[in-house]
This record gives structure tokens, C-alpha cells and sequence, in this order.
């Protein structure tokens, strides 16, 4: 009877802590192309709790400086201040590396300038810190292509 009630016991056990462990797991760090939209005309990307939007001039051209913009969002779309924050963005582009220095630009907004030129296998790390926050960052491909011709968001 002692071994039944133990056994009970522990099977109750089990199962509740793989009930929350489902929960625990049940978020991540992908984008939420469903539930957030890029209203900049960016690709957005998850940076821990933040939700980045990363603009850059698609025409920008080797030998000038060019803008790099980020928006910074939480998960819902409500926009985050940026006052006090800090960040930078290295862009990756075929043999090429710039790095853009990120200020605050009012509200939610980080802008910097660096001389790049804008292809389709570029990459963008951008790295954040808000005032009081640890750094988050994330990656971007702003002009890939998928197969069926449309920009893709961040992977």
C-alpha cells in the first residue's frame, strides 16, 4: 500500500513538472512575423526581450557614408526609448566590413552612418544596450531574397 501511495506520489510529480517544463519551452527567440510587422519598410529581428527593425539604404554605394537605422519595439510592437542607450551595427558585405556607431534619434529610434554598399549577401550584427540594460543583439540578411522574390526576415 506504502509503495502504491509513493509511486502515485511521484508519478503526480512527473507529470507536473513536464506540464511546466512545457511552458518554460514553449517560448523562443525567432521572429513573430505573425504578430509583428515591419512598419519602417525594415526586416525585424528578436534580441532577447527587445524586437529590433533594421533600415538601411538599399542603394548605398561603396565610398560614401550611408544611414543605418534601428527601431527598437518589445514583443507587441509598443516602442521602447532609446534615450541613454548605446550600440553599434557591423556590417558584413562580400570582403567588405563597416561599422556604424548607434545614438539615440528619438523615441525609439538608434542611427549611425557607415560606408558600405548595399548587396544581397550582406549581414548586419546589431548590438544594443539600453540605459540600465544589458547588451542584446541579433542578425540580419536585409536584402536576401527568397525563392519566390520577396525580402526574407532576419534568420
Amino acid at each position: 500500500m506504502k509503495f502504491a501511495l509513493r509511486m502515485a506520489a511521484t508519478f503526480a510529480t512527473v507529470l507536473s513538472l513536464t506540464a511546466m517544463s512545457s511552458q518554460v519551452l514553449a517560448h523562443s527567440d525567432d521572429p513573430h512575423p505573425d504578430t509583428l510587422k515591419a512598419t519602417q519598410g525594415g526586416q525585424l529581428g528578436v534580441a532577447g526581450a527587445f524586437s529590433y527593425e533594421l533600415v538601411i539604404d538599399k542603394n548605398a554605394k561603396e565610398g560614401s557614408e550611408s544611414a543605418v537605422v534601428v527601431y527598437v519595439t518589445d514583443h507587441a510592437g509598443k516602442k521602447v526609448q532609446t534615450t541613454g542607450a548605446s550600440g553599434t551595427a557591423t556590417i558584413l558585405a562580400g570582403k567588405l566590413k563597416a561599422s556604424a556607431l548607434l545614438k539615440p534619434d528619438g523615441d525609439n529610434r538608434m542611427k549611425g552612418s557607415a560606408n558600405y554598399a548595399a548587396s544581397p549577401n550582406m549581414k548586419v550584427l546589431v548590438s544594443i544596450t539600453l540605459a540600465g540594460k544589458p547588451p542584446e543583439q541579433t542578425r540580419f540578411t536585409p536584402l536576401a531574397v527568397a525563392k519566390d522574390g520577396h525580402t526574407v526576415n532576419q534568420q
